[in-house]
């Protein structure tokens, strides 16, 4: 009798416990969080295609989930030259479609298309009208225009959704030209710093291997091999990236260069973790940092500088420091109003360059670290995606330097 009645209160309980479990789920998803969470997913789905830029393979991609998102029949996406891409129904009346297209695009202002203005032989034709929306960028100018076929006659609803829609299409057009144009600035920049590179080094690389000639032959002879391979990388004409094997390789021959010219004054201390070798970093975004270390903390420095170059696995990014014993610098004066790395018009403009390159390509939590102050050397760090996708990483930021007694850290 009693382990009978056991089994059955232990039934009870379970029931009970299953009950109350699945009324906490009711409430965890309720109808609204779902509906909500259904609207923001499609919209990130409807995003990623049109952050590449308007063009027909991005429209298609999108209008699949903006037709969802607007409840439309049918929608189709204009832009100057025609449609762009159409998704569900109403394609066959293209043409009365189009002609809305362009007035909201000429005039800026939805335009409806009543059932009396679409002509059509199907009997079982389903659409009943259509809004179209010009599509706007925040800067003011007209690209597009969104098409919602409807099944009923156009409501003022539908106006509104169909507008608030454009809108935003709008802003990620925006943002794919503001995208675009960082990685364009990016690309401008290196070409300028292909163009920095010449005018004090090649004029101090030619005087110390001129200085060879008569005394040293052989060596001037190596000196300028040296040179010619280091010209030849930097001003190669292929690829934003590189290896951070090629990029140290490449430093190593600007260092022989530069030993030429300091002796013993200029020591280099190199670690390398060899793991981290096959790393794809931005072109040229090493050499500017070891050059500022010797023209800006060695050369000033009476007596012999070291300079230490550090690579480290850190997890999913590779660490990656350029270390001086020279001279040092306010860092109030390298440093922005914003903590950003000065690269207008200040003497480290290579090291802003290298700044602005690594947030454009990785995020803003990828821009150099420095510390330094007067008289207490120059130690700039920066971390690197061992595996990048193309796009912003979103990584947290690193720490910002910490203050010590001879050394005052600031981020950059």
């Amino acid at each position: 009798m009693y382990p009978a009645l056991g089994a059955a209160a232990v039934a009870a309980v379970i029931a009970a416990t299953a009950v109350v479990m699945m009324r906490g789920r009711r409430r965890v998803v309720t109808p609204e969080e779902r509906a909500t969470y259904q609207v923001l997913h499609l919209a990130t789905l409807a995003s990623e295609p049109l952050r590449q830029g308007l063009r027909d393979e991005t429209a298609a991609a999108a209008l699949k989930h903006l037709r969802t998102l607007v409840g439309a029949a049918g929608l189709a996406l204009a832009d100057g030259t025609g449609f762009l891409a159409h998704d569900g129904e109403g394609g066959h009346h293209r043409e009365a479609l189009l002609a809305a297209a362009q007035r909201a695009l000429s005039t800026g202002r939805p335009v409806l298309v009543r059932p009396q203005e679409l002509t059509c032989v199907r009997l079982d034709c389903p659409v009943r009208g259509a809004v179209a929306a010009p599509v706007s960028k925040p800067d003011g100018g007209t690209v597009g225009a969104l098409v919602a076929v409807t099944e009923a006659r156009p409501t003022p609803g539908l106006v509104r959704v169909v507008l608030e829609t454009a809108h935003w299409v709008g802003l990620q057009l925006e943002l794919a030209e503001l995208q675009e144009e960082r990685a364009r600035t990016a690309r401008a920049e290196v070409r300028a710093l292909r163009a920095q590179i010449s005018p004090h080094f090649v004029y101090n690389a030619l005087t110390a291997i001129a200085s060879f000639v008569r005394t040293d032959p052989e060596q001037a002879r190596e000196l300028i091999l040296e040179f010619a391979e280091f010209t030849r990388y930097s001003f190669r004409a292929h690829g934003e990236f590189t290896t951070l094997a090629e990029e140290l390789r490449s430093i190593d021959r600007y260092l022989t260069i530069e030993r030429a010219r300091f002796g013993e004054r200029l020591q280099v201390r190199l670690r390398v973790a060899p793991e981290v070798l096959p790393v794809e970093v931005p072109f040229l975004c090493l050499q500017p940092l070891v050059e500022n270390a010797v023209r800006h903390g060695l050369a000033p420095k009476p007596g012999v500088g070291t300079i230490r170059i550090i690579a480290a696995d850190a997890g999913a990014d590779c660490e990656i420091i350029v270390e001086d014993d020279g001279v040092g610098m306010d860092p109030a004066v390298l440093l922005n109003g914003d903590g950003t790395v000065d690269g207008d018009g200040g003497q480290h403009v290579g090291l802003g360059n290298v700044d602005d390159r690594l947030r454009a390509v990785f995020g803003d939590a990828y821009g150099l670290v420095v510390e330094t102050a007067p008289q207490a050397g120059t130690r700039v760090s920066l971390r690197i995606p061992k595996f990048r996708g193309g796009a912003v990483m979103s990584e947290p930021a690193m720490p910002g330097a910490r203050p010590a007694a001879a050394r005052d850290g600031r981020r950059a």
